[in-house]
This record gives C-alpha cells, sequence and structure tokens, in this order.
C-alpha cells in the first residue's frame, strides 16, 4: 500500500488554474510536512520564469529538456522561507497529454536533484525512522487527471510507488505552533591555513559544532519537560471541526548543556588563527506541526531544525550579499561588522501555519512582497508583514599583525600551556604525595 497525500483544497484549485499556456509543461514544488502515517500538503508552488531561454531553435520543447538548475535553485530558495515542521514534499508537473508519457522520468529525476540540493545546504542528519519518501505527481492540462507516485531519495534505484492523493477542507486551519527565542553568541575562529580567509567555509564550520549543542539541548513545553513518545495535545483540548485559521500556540525554553558529559573526554588543541567571527543577537524560531495526535518528539525535532535552518541561512544570506557586493576574490579584510537579516512571518490564508523570509535593515515592504510573489506565487499585503525580532551581528575580528619572532613566541608559550595542561593529573599527585608526607611528618614529630 503507497502512501497517503492528504492536500489542502485550495491547492487543488491552484493547479487546476496552471493549465500550459504559453509553454506546453509548467513545473512546481509541492510543500508541506511528512508523518509516518501520512503526509500534508499545504501549498504547490510553481517555477517561477526564467529571463532568458537557452535552446529556443524553434523544435518543440520536450519534458526531459526542462530546467533542472534553475528549479533546483527555486526549491533552496523556497526552503529557507518554510518554517519548522515544513519541508519541499516532492515536484509537480503540468503538461499536455502528448508529453505525458516522458513526464514520470522527468519528474524522477528532479526529485533527486532538488533533494541532493537541499541536503548539501543543511546541518543535521535525518533520523533513521524518518520519512524519505517525495512525491512525483503529474497533471494531465487537458483531462485533469492526476498521478501521484512517490520515490525513496534515500535509494537512488529507488523506482515509483502509486500513492493517494486527497484533497481536505481546512487541512491546517487548527494546526499547533511552537516558538522559542534563542541567545546566540558563536565565537568561531579563523584558521590562518584556510585559504584566502575563507569566511563562509570557517562559519559553516563553527555553525557545525553549534548545531550540535542545539541537538543535545533540553526543551521545556509550557515549562515542562515531556517525555518523546507522549501526544504534544496531552491535557489539552483539541479544537474539532474548526474550519478558521486557529492559533494553538506553545512557548519553548531551550536549556543548552554548558559542558559536556562526565564520559566525554575533552582534548585542547592549539592552532594558528588570522582572525574570528562573532555571531550575537537573540533569534526568533518557530515550528508547526499536525493536528493527528502528534507526538513531543515530533514537535521537538521539528522546533531544533527551525533553530538551526534560521541561523544557517541568515550567514548564507549574508555572505551571498557580500559577494554580490564585493566580489568572491577578497583576499584580505580588517575589523568587519555586519548585521544578519532580520526574520519577518506572513499568514498562509485559510491557515494557520504562518511562512518565514528575511529582510536586511535598508529593504523596503514593496521588496518582500516581490520577492513572495516570485518565489511563493503569493500575493501579500504590507499590514500582514510581521517583524518577529531585533537586530543581530556578526563581527569580523582580524588578528593585529605581529613579528613572526612574536608569533613564534606566542605559539610556543601556547604549546608550553597544553602540555602542563596534559600532565595536570601528575602535577596535582605529586602535590598530594608531597602534603601527604609533611603531615605524616609533623605528625609522628608531635
Amino acid at each position: 500500500m503507497g502512501r497517503t497525500y492528504l492536500v489542502e483544497e485550495g491547492v487543488g484549485q491552484y493547479l487546476a488554474e496552471l493549465s500550459p499556456a504559453a509553454r506546453p509543461f509548467v513545473t512546481g514544488l509541492l510543500l508541506g510536512q511528512c508523518s509516518l502515517q501520512r503526509d500534508y500538503v499545504l501549498r504547490a508552488v510553481r517555477t517561477p520564469p526564467r529571463d532568458r531561454h537557452e535552446g529556443d531553435d524553434g523544435s518543440p520543447p520536450k519534458v526531459a529538456s526542462l530546467d533542472e538548475e534553475w528549479i533546483t535553485t527555486h526549491a533552496s530558495q523556497v526552503s529557507r522561507m518554510l518554517p519548522g515542521g515544513l519541508l519541499v514534499l516532492g515536484v509537480f508537473l503540468v503538461a499536455t497529454p502528448e508529453l505525458s508519457k516522458e513526464g514520470q522520468n522527468a519528474l524522477r529525476k528532479l526529485i533527486f536533484s532538488v533533494e541532493k540540493a537541499l541536503t548539501k545546504r543543511r546541518l543535521w542528519k535525518p533520523a533513521e525512522e524518518e520519512v524519505s519518501d517525495r512525491a512525483a505527481l503529474q497533471i494531465c492540462s487537458a483531462t485533469k487527471k492526476v498521478v501521484c507516485r512517490t520515490y525513496d531519495v534515500q535509494d537512488p534505484k529507488s523506482s515509483g510507488k502509486p500513492a493517494d492523493w486527497k484533497y481536505q477542507s481546512a487541512l491546517s486551519a487548527s494546526w499547533l505552533a511552537l516558538g522559542c527565542t534563542v541567545n546566540v553568541n558563536i565565537h568561531i575562529p579563523l584558521l590562518a591555513t584556510s585559504p584566502n580567509h575563507d569566511l563562509e567555509k570557517n562559519t559553516k564550520n563553527g555553525l557545525n559544532r553549534w548545531s550540535k549543542q542545539i541537538e543535545d539541548s533540553v526543551f521545556l513545553i509550557n515549562g515542562q519537560v515531556k517525555d518523546d513518545d507522549t501526544e504534544l495535545l496531552e491535557g489539552q483540548k483539541k479544537l474539532k471541526g474548526n474550519t478558521q485559521p486557529s492559533i494553538q500556540f506553545s512557548d519553548v525554553k531551550v536549556l543548552t548543556q554548558l559542558g559536556q558529559g562526565s564520559a566525554a573526554r575533552s582534548t585542547a588543541t592549539v592552532q594558528v588563527c588570522s582572525g574570528s567571527v562573532n555571531l550575537r543577537g537573540a533569534v526568533k524560531c518557530r515550528a508547526y506541526i499536525h493536528n493527528n495526535k502528534p507526538k513531543v518528539k515530533e514537535a521537538i525535532q521539528a522546533l531544533k531544525r527551525d533553530i538551526i535552518n534560521t541561523l544557517s541561512d541568515r550567514c548564507e544570506i549574508l555572505f551571498e550579499d557580500l559577494i554580490l557586493n564585493e566580489g568572491p576574490q577578497k583576499k584580505n579584510f580588517g575589523q568587519e561588522y555586519h548585521v544578519l537579516p532580520q526574520r519577518l512571518f506572513v499568514p498562509v490564508p485559510g491557515s494557520s501555519v504562518m511562512l518565514s523570509d528575511y529582510k536586511f535593515g535598508d529593504e523596503a515592504a514593496g521588496e518582500i512582497q516581490e520577492r513572495f510573489v516570485e518565489l511563493l506565487d503569493q500575493a501579500v499585503q504590507a499590514e500582514d508583514i510581521h517583524i518577529a525580532e531585533g537586530i543581530s551581528t556578526v563581527d569580523i575580528c582580524p588578528v593585529a599583525d605581529a613579528p613572526e619572532d612574536t608569533r613564534q613566541a606566542q605559539l610556543t608559550k601556547a604549546t608550553l600551556l597544553l602540555k602542563l595542561q596534559q600532565n595536570m593529573g601528575v602535577v596535582v599527585a605529586a602535590a598530594v604525595a608531597v602534603l601527604a608526607s609533611i603531615f605524616s611528618f609533623n605528625y609522628f614529630s608531635d
């Protein structure tokens, strides 16, 4: 038996209006949430048109020639706008009857390309029991026939399996929301051996280490630690028959462990650094979860990923902006101060779920509205744009230039300190032995 996709009714209306006119086919993304029992599709988003048209030689267009790079880039951009719990569930194709035969092969290839692009950006790993099936939806523009198949993206040889595609009204009208504020103060050293002071690579490595701390943190939901396998709604009244958006919000506190466990062994390392990157601020994080008996571990996992994603995405956006303004081959840098883009939320019509985006301080509301139309095919009113947080910063601090012999002296001193730390146990033991002998001598002398 294949997977079941419960789909917001508005998605069906949207897809019905995408009948190809200027072109014989239209592609796009399916957005929603996975669960072990079923998947939920909240949005369908068409691929935005590309300015240039390569290969327009007058020959009839073929599905096999669709712009894979453009579609995967769109998927990467859209994934930044999804809060915790939502992801790109698959891809769709609306095509004329004569192109339907080659549709599934093109969709299969596209699913794996999109997943590869999204996985490359993540700083977290999927859980063992996590659903790895992604949907390939094909719709005939003439007959409106819908064919849905799934492919396991963890298996490169995966073949398509039939899936049920069922529309449902007010699917996400009463989903649960979890929110938290995470104070960030991350110090990331820049290794002197890194070519051209590769800020982006060093920053990502530092965020990778920080993400492991988030994974190991303790999460309090409304002030309580709850068992992973208990229902999130336990002790709460479930909203039944509600067709209007109504948010059930849980406030979450994140307790980060100060140190490693007693069983873990830490090793001091001496590294020559050319400077450091310091990330500071308070970031707003949010996750949404379906209301069909969700487990606590599902909700916490969604929120953890949002915490990790939101900081990683901001840094990615900042570095893209720096490359645009300063060029990719910046070899030297001085003391630099940058402001990370702020997070904002925009409501989804007919849903309790809100989508996310990021803005720099000098960006006007009109630019944000244009981005939502281009990437998510959604018109947004300026008054619906909610800025969620204050300013977070990035400080890039170079090490002051010093003579080579001074650097060598600093390195030698650091090495000696490291050796002293490594032999601290021997020194303490010797000190205890000496004290014991003195105590014994005084005792017998008295």
